[in-house]
């Protein structure tokens, strides 16, 4: 006579949402095996071996190659192969043919559930569960902690945790994560609460529902305030119940994983405008008579930097230094880039540094701190006398300025002798050319996101010709400083029709006599 062969635990059938669970207390199938099955063979007749059970955890993998689940291939045989559905251990009284396991196996499911239970007499907790849309949830099944380690994977979107499974050691730092639940003399809702605190550390992007009993809701409610989504009733659960506490928890941990990383995000943003305007340059004129005014708008969105940069400073024997430039590029790194050549410029010409000296340094710092070959950057500066009366200009492959006197029209100032930008030609050398100002004027640094918006709904774009136009029409109507500044940057954003896509910086110098 054979011997009969261990059957697999019924809780797979839950798995694969094919086939009802069998009850806490059913015992073998009354129904008759088909005609020509051996009693031993036939799997309703099997009895568990629990030790074999509990040291082979179910394996979650459907096998479609074999036409069989996977699930449920340790430990269990089926003898005929014909007439018996093996998810439930139970006769169907048809005979399912390989493609129709196959197409059961790998039905689609929409949400997959870990079950994690002490259960040694192989009693299933967990009804037949339908998702929303009527298809079958997934359940997994581990019997303590290490065995669920191995199962949470990626797929999993909820866990079931009975809080009477036994607690982990009090060394939770090691592979494996059970114990004997002593927890050094910590009594035992202690130990309860420190299962879930465990499965909350190894999961925490994992909705978590509570299992307990009736008798004690308020172990429920400390299980939720220590960060379970919901708790639930053993003895009182049904598939509708559970179904619809499982998508309640996924969601609300959906919905609290995103609020928090919103508030992240806030917080991230709110650092980063510190930092921003930590960076952006703090004038240097003190005791100079000139009036200074700036305007800077960076090309990335929700950014306050850009890969524009400018700085004024005044040195001790009374030179006003002015200077602005642009990186090609509009990311961080060309912020980075950016606020590193500014500072590298105040630096230098507070050390006594001036026109081509000082773009030649400038230069080595840029090759340097750059992170591609064909990284440059373009600078216009300008070295203003004590007396107010003339100027020194460097242009860098920059945009010449804008010199305004009174009555006399707004013009750009030469720029014959402009050097190459920045990191293009190794050893290059920058002229510097001797201006004269006047005794009352108006000087505006620009860089290119001033003069490179289109004009209409047209490829046009401004160009420095539409942007000298545009300010002498604008001081004829008494504009000046800030406001002469406010004006030219927002109708050039209107001329564009929005937002400009480049970075953009203004600086203005006035002298009154």
């Amino acid at each position: 006579m054979p011997v009969p062969v261990p059957r697999q635990r019924a809780i797979p059938a839950v798995e694969c949402g094919q086939a009802p669970a069998a009850s806490p207390d059913s015992g073998p199938s009354k129904e008759q095996a088909p005609p020509g099955t051996h009693p031993a063979e036939h799997p309703t007749t099997r009895r568990e071996n629990p030790t074999e059970k509990r040291e082979k955890p179910t394996d979650t993998s459907p096998d479609t190659s074999t036409g069989t689940d996977s699930r449920t291939s340790t430990g269990t045989g089926t003898g005929t192969g014909t007439g018996t559905d093996s998810r439930t251990g139970t006769d169907t009284g048809t005979v399912r043919t390989h493609t129709d396991r196959t197409t059961q196996s790998a039905a689609p499911t929409n949400l997959t559930v870990l079950l994690i239970e002490d259960d040694p007499a192989g009693s299933p907790i967990v009804p037949d569960l339908l998702d929303q849309a009527g298809k079958p949830i997934r359940v997994r099944t581990a019997r303590n902690l290490t065995e669920a380690g191995r199962l949470l994977t990626d797929d999993v979107h909820c866990i079931l945790l009975d809080l009477a499974l036994s607690a982990p050691a009090p060394a939770r730092t090691s592979a494996d994560g059970g114990g004997n639940g002593n927890g050094g003399g910590d009594d035992e809702d202690h130990d309860e609460l420190a299962v879930l605190r465990h499965v909350l550390e190894l999961a925490p992007r994992h909705a978590v529902l509570a299992l307990t009993s009736s008798s004690d809701a308020e172990r429920g409610a400390e299980a939720v305030a220590v960060g379970a989504q919901d708790y639930l009733f053993r003895d009182e659960l049904d598939g509708r119940l559970l179904s619809r506490a499982i998508r309640y928890a996924v969601e609300r941990k959906r919905s609290d994983s995103a609020e928090r990383r919103l508030a992240e995000g806030r917080l991230r943003a709110q650092e980063n405008r510190r930092l921003e305007r930590g960076l952006l340059p703090t004038p240097l004129l003190a005791g100079s008579p000139l009036r200074f005014a700036a305007r800077y708008r960076p090309g990335r969105s929700r950014a306050l930097l850009g890969g524009d940069f400018y700085d004024v400073v005044r040195t001790p024997d009374g030179t006003v230094h002015a200077m602005i430039g642009d990186v090609c590029g509009h990311g961080p790194d060309e912020a980075a880039l950016g606020v590193e050549l500014r500072i590298a410029w105040r630096a230098l010409t507070l050390a006594g540094l001036c026109g081509d000296e000082l773009l030649g340094t400038l230069q080595q710092v840029l090759e340097h701190e750059r992170s591609d070959d064909e990284i440059f950057a373009t600078l216009c500066a300008v070295d203003i006398s004590p007396d107010g009366r003339r100027a020194g200009l460097c242009l860098a492959g920059h945009p010449s300025p804008l010199l305004s006197r009174p009555g006399e029209p707004a013009r750009l100032l030469p720029y014959d002798n402009n050097g190459p930008a920045l990191g293009l030609l190794p050893g290059a050398r920058w002229p510097r050319m001797q201006v004269e100002l006047g005794a009352e004027w108006s000087l505006m640094l620009y860089t290119d996101g001033l003069i490179e918006g289109h004009v209409g709904e047209g490829r046009e774009r401004l160009g420095q010709d539409g942007m000298v136009e545009m300010v002498r029409r604008q001081l004829a109507e008494g504009l000046a400083g800030e406001e002469l500044l406010r004006a030219a940057v927002n109708e050039v954003r209107e001329l564009n029709g929005g937002e400009l896509a480049d970075d953009l910086a203004v600086v203005l110098l006035d002298r009154t006599a």
